[in-house]
C-alpha cells in the first residue's frame, strides 16, 4: 500500500508547528526512512499515518483513500507499529503480547497464539520464550518481540519509531540485519524513523532528510543522496567530508586501499592489481 502526504501541517495547541506543509509519496512495498535531528517532526509524521496524532491541515491517504474516512481504532489495528523500548505489556507473556492485536480484532485465542509462535520463528526467537515475561528477556529479545507484535495482524504497513535506539551497538546491528531480512521476505510498506544517518542508508530504499518543521532537505535513494547532495546542509548531515565517508585512495604493494579522514584504512578496491603488477 502506498501512503501520500498532501500539504500536511500539524500545529499543536501551544502554537508549535511540528510539521509545516509537508507533501510526499511513500511507495508501496519499500522502506522509507525519515531521518533528522531531534524536534524536526519525523515522529509526528509517523504518528499521523495511524492517527495517533491528527493533522491540523492537509490530507493523508493510503492507496488513494483518506485516513480520515476510516475509524481510527480499526485503522491502527490494521497498521503495525513498533516502538522504541518495545512498549511490551509487562504483565503479559511474550505470546500474549504478540497476540494482543489479533485477539482485540476477534481472532480466537488459540489461533492467535499459534500465529504468535510462528512470528517468534520469523523474528528469530526460540518458541521456548513464548511463556516468559518481558522482564525475563534481554533488550534485543524484547525489541524482536515488539517487531513480532507489529506483524501479528499481517499488516500491509509497518511503522517503526526509532525501534533500536535503546539497545547496544552490537545488538542494534543484529536487529538492523534482521529488519532487512524481514523486508525482503515479507514485502511490507515500511516507514522507519531514526536520527542515525548510517541506519537510514542501511535500511532505506527511500531516505527523507528533514529539517525543522519537517521541511524536506532531500529525498532519494542512499546512492542518490551520497552522490549528489542537494545542498551544504545535506552534505554536512550525511558527513561527506568527515569520518568513514570522506575517503581517499592510497596505493600499497598489494593494491589500492581506501583511507578515511582519520587515516584509518576502511577497505580495498576489489580487482586492483598490486603495485608491482601495475607498472607499464
Amino acid at each position: 500500500m502506498s501512503i501520500e502526504f498532501r500539504a500536511v501541517t500539524k500545529r499543536f495547541p501551544d502554537g508549535t508547528v511540528a510539521v509545516d506543509d509537508f507533501s510526499l509519496l511513500i511507495p508501496a512495498h519499500k522502506t522509507t526512512v525519515f531521518v533528522g535531528s531531534s524536534g524536526c517532526g519525523k515522529t509526528t509524521l509517523l504518528r499521523m499515518i495511524n492517527r495517533l496524532i491528527e493533522p491540523t491541515e492537509g490530507e493523508i491517504t493510503i492507496d488513494g483513500d483518506s485516513i480520515l474516512d476510516r475509524d481510527p481504532v480499526r485503522l491502527r489495528r490494521g497498521i503495525g507499529y513498533v516502538l522504541q523500548n518495545s512498549g511490551l505489556l509487562p504483565h503479559f507473556t511474550v505470546a500474549d503480547n504478540i497476540a494482543t492485536v489479533p485477539v482485540l480484532g476477534g481472532t480466537p485465542q488459540r489461533v492467535a497464539r499459534e500465529r504468535a509462535l510462528e512470528l517468534l520463528d520469523i523474528v528469530g526467537l526460540d518458541r521456548a520464550l513464548a511463556d516468559r515475561y518481558p522482564r525475563q528477556l534481554s533488550g534485543g529479545q524484547q525489541q524482536r518481540v515488539g517487531v513480532a507484535r507489529g506483524l501479528a495482524a499481517d499488516p500491509n504497513i509497518l511503522l517503526m519509531d526509532e525501534p533500536f535506539g535503546a539497545v547496544d551497538p552490537i545488538v542494534r546491528k543484529e536487529l538492523q540485519a534482521e529488519t532487512r531480512r524481514l523486508q525482503r521476505d515479507l514485502d511490507k510498506t515500511v516507514v522507519f524513523v531514526t536520527h542515525d544517518i548510517d541506519e537510514a542508508f542501511l535500511l532505506g530504499d527511500q531516505v527523507v532528510i528533514l529539517q525543522k518543521g519537517a521541511q524536506i532537505a532531500q529525498v532519494g535513494s542512499p546512492d542518490e543522496i551520497i552522490e549528489n547532495p542537494a545542498n551544504d546542509f545535506v552534505a554536512d548531515f550525511v558527513g561527506l567530508e568527515r569520518g568513514a565517508r570522506a575517503l581517499r585512495t592510497k596505493r600499497t604493494p598489494r593494491g589500492t586501499v581506501l583511507i578515511d579522514d582519520s587515516g584509518r584504512t576502511q577497505g580495498v578496491l576489489v580487482g586492483e592489481a598490486p603495485a608491482s603488477e601495475d607498472r607499464p
